[in-house]
Formats: C-alpha cells, sequence, structure tokens
C-alpha cells in the first residue's frame, strides 16, 4: 500500500490519491502472504516490460504487459471492484469531480 503521507487514502481505503487522481487499492481482504505473492509477480512483470522496451521486443512487451494486467486484476486494483456495497468504480478519476471532492480539499487546506 501507498505512503499515506505522500499518497492520501480515502477514508473507505478504496483508492489513494496520486497528482490529485484517484487510483484503486489492492483487495484488503487478501491474505498477506497472498498478497505478498501477487505483489512479487507484479514487480517481477514491471521488470519485464521495461526489459522487452529496451530490447524492442514486442511480443516479450505483450505477454510482459499481461502479466502485469493479470497481476492488477488478481490483487483488486483492476477488474471487477472488492466492495460489494454496490458503489461505483472511480478508478482513475480526478478526485475533483467525485464524491471525496470535499475530503481531498479538507486534506489540502
Amino acid at each position: 500500500m501507498p505512503s499515506p503521507d505522500k499518497y492520501p487514502t480515502t477514508p473507505d481505503g478504496r483508492y489513494f490519491v496520486v497528482s490529485d487522481r484517484l487510483w484503486r487499492t489492492s483487495n484488503p481482504d487478501l491474505a498477506p502472504d497472498a498478497r505478498q505473492q501477487l505483489v512479487d509477480q507484479l514487480m517481477k512483470a514491471r521488470r519485464e516490460v521495461s526489459a522487452a522496451l529496451k530490447a524492442r521486443d514486442g511480443n516479450a512487451e505483450r505477454t510482459a504487459r499481461q502479466a502485469v494486467d493479470a497481476a492488477k486484476r488478481a490483487l483488486g486494483e483492476r477488474g471487477p471492484v472488492w466492495w460489494t456495497d454496490g458503489a461505483p468504480d472511480l478508478n482513475r478519476r480526478m478526485v475533483a469531480n467525485t464524491p471525496y471532492a470535499a475530503w481531498f480539499a479538507a486534506l489540502q487546506a
């Protein structure tokens, strides 16, 4: 999970904010060991994307990006939301255009 000092997390724990944009957090119901395995897979896949870009290997890049996507979906950061109350997914939205606007503005004051 991102540093709360640098990247504040919404009161409901669903998002953290980077450059005034909401990003979905990982599913907090994941077991710590399972979460760590998925984070390890994600970091490995990101390194593979970087290596593929350096090598200008389009096939390896596609494969690595698919691995990144799979890990992020398993973590709950993409795909179906992990919460069950029916609230919409606001991932990647500008926080000022969401129900979190007042909360975020109060942090900036």
